[in-house]
């Protein structure tokens, strides 16, 4: 099939490819290329639907030209093969699309209160509380790595690691400005204000071997871990705060038991952050970071909107019916439809870019 021709030619070299690995025993060179031969197996797969159901429309075209009696009931026929052609052919684009390599990585997630003061504080244990109920529903581990809590409950910043497979392919359209419409604890005139609070979401990369860190480039501080994650380890210096001097960038852990394991965990939030600042960079200098796309996480682009009078959520990046969702179920954590929706839109952009 010509408009499918060159990912054919591809299959069959990396199916060549992958035998000779294997014979070989070059298991590490193995893992680079499964991914990418197994997506156009299953590509490749549908290609020979797709010639078989355009084969069929083919004779049944010639079988309503011999006999004019049975027009009526082939029509019907080639209608509902045309109908799976064209299902065949989405499909394969999609399959076609490179999968985000970290979709199924650990996630770390971080909340900051913006504009708004204590709303703004409160609005973001609101989303961290959502958050961890989505993790719940998925059989995900959560832990508050860092929180710097305000007097009445909220959070200035808070920093979670959410460890599950597919944590960061699902909730890497987190990432933005989100803003609360509401009328605050601290309104005493009833008065609907506006609060925002930031997110950032960055994968936990499963390999970083490729990140070195230099002792001297580190400045390393314990204290008493406080507040969310540590109440067990309040008596005893255990947190660990690590600097990063040249670039600049702080971990801050204090969920573990025992300084050791804090500052395990701390070096490995630390690698990944160094890995995405050297990814982002990349993206950056190739120009393969769009404003307008789904899933940039953009710090400065108001994604949702968060009505409390009005109990609507509306996701800025969405049209149509699927802008607006029941606010008390999305605070509760039902965030699958609307990821589904934010995921299925990204998706749609990417195939149109192949077509262009």
């Amino acid at each position: 099939m010509e408009e499918f021709a060159s990912v054919i030619e591809r299959y069959r070299k990396l199916e060549d490819e992958v035998t000779r690995l294997s014979q070989e025993g070059n298991f590490d060179k193995l893992k680079e290329i499964l991914p990418e031969y197994n997506r156009l197996k299953d590509a490749v797969s549908k290609i020979r639907e797709l010639e078989d159901a355009l084969s069929y429309m083919e004779e049944l075209e010639g079988m309503a030209d011999e006999d004019p009696s049975l027009r009526d009931e082939v029509e019907a026929e080639i209608e509902e093969t045309r109908l799976r052609v064209e299902r065949l052919r989405k499909e394969i684009r999609s399959l076609l699309i490179p999968r985000d390599p970290n979709y199924d990585s650990n996630v770390i997630l971080e909340i900051r209160a913006g504009a708004g003061g204590e709303e703004a504080a409160l609005f973001a244990a609101d989303l961290l509380r959502m958050y961890v109920r989505y993790a719940e529903k998925k059989g995900w581990k959560v832990s508050i790595t860092h929180a710097h809590e305000t007097d009445l409950g909220g959070y200035k910043e808070v920093a979670v690691l959410i460890e599950g497979k597919g944590a960061y392919g699902r909730l890497k359209y987190e990432g933005g400005v989100h803003r609360v419409q509401r009328i605050p604890v601290t309104e005493t005139g009833g008065r609907i204000h506006t609060s925002t609070v930031s997110v950032v979401v960055m994968p936990e990369y499963q390999d970083t071997s490729d990140v070195e860190i230099k002792p001297d480039d580190l400045r390393i501080e314990t204290m008493r871990a406080s507040g969310a994650g540590g109440q067990h380890v309040n008596k005893t210096e255990s947190a660990v705060r690590i600097t990063h001097i040249p670039t600049g960038i702080v971990v801050h852990v204090q969920d573990e038991r025992s300084q050791h394991q804090n500052k395990a965990k701390a070096l490995r939030i630390l690698k990944s952050k160094l890995k995405e600042l050297r990814e982002r960079e990349k993206r950056e200098k190739l120009g393969q970071i769009r404003r307008s796309m789904v899933g940039t996480m953009e710090r400065s682009e108001k994604i949702r909107t968060y009505n409390w009078p009005q109990n609507r959520v509306t996701d800025h990046r969405l049209s149509g019916d699927e802008k607006n969702y029941p606010l008390d179920r999305i605070m509760e954590g039902d965030l699958d439809q609307l990821l589904d929706n934010l995921e299925k839109m990204a998706l749609s952009r990417m195939e149109e870019e192949m077509v262009d």
